[in-house]
């Protein structure tokens, strides 16, 4: 019963549980499960590709042709990375890189999800959100699973920044 309450689930779940409860004499005895006693049923949160996006910059870094940060931005389905490098880490940055990298290439999405630095929460980039009806979303402060992808894929620029 353990298992079943748990919320995994594989290919044969309902099959096995059938035979575990003929099986099972405490089942037996209760017979059949109350609307109560079942277990609620969740719906499945379907995200299409680029409908949700995680964006964070990198940096400082060592000035390189007048750069010195980088704006990352990971799709959270495909894990499709886009990335610039950018003189400054301010708002203007983070709007132009989502009209001419994201809106323009892979449609306006449904979500962004950003930590909660000054560029990414300020009413321009509210209103451009507002303007095409984009949600936005703050990673939980603290807590780098909520932004995981976007999160390795500046690890793994890092890593290939330290070997140039």
């Amino acid at each position: 019963m353990k298992v079943l309450q748990s919320g995994f689930t594989w290919p044969s779940l309902f099959k096995d549980s059938h035979i575990m409860c003929r099986s099972c004499d405490r089942c037996q005895r209760l017979r059949k499960l109350t609307k109560r006693n079942q277990m609620p049923m969740n719906p499945i949160l379907i995200v299409d590709l680029f409908y949700v996006w995680v964006i964070d910059f990198m940096g400082p870094f060592p000035m390189s042709f007048g750069n010195s940060y980088i704006l990352v931005g990971v799709d959270y389905v495909s894990k499709w990375v886009e990335a610039i490098p950018c003189k400054h880490n301010d708002h203007r940055v983070v709007l132009k890189f989502l009209k001419e990298n994201i809106f323009s290439r892979f449609g306006v999405p449904k979500a962004i999800i950003s930590d909660e630095g000054t560029h990414f929460c300020n009413k321009p980039f509210e209103t451009l959100l507002a303007k095409y009806g984009v949600k936005h979303k703050i990673a939980t402060p603290y807590h780098p699973q909520t932004s995981g992808q976007v999160e390795l894929a500046n690890k793994e620029i890092k890593n290939m920044l330290m070997k140039l």
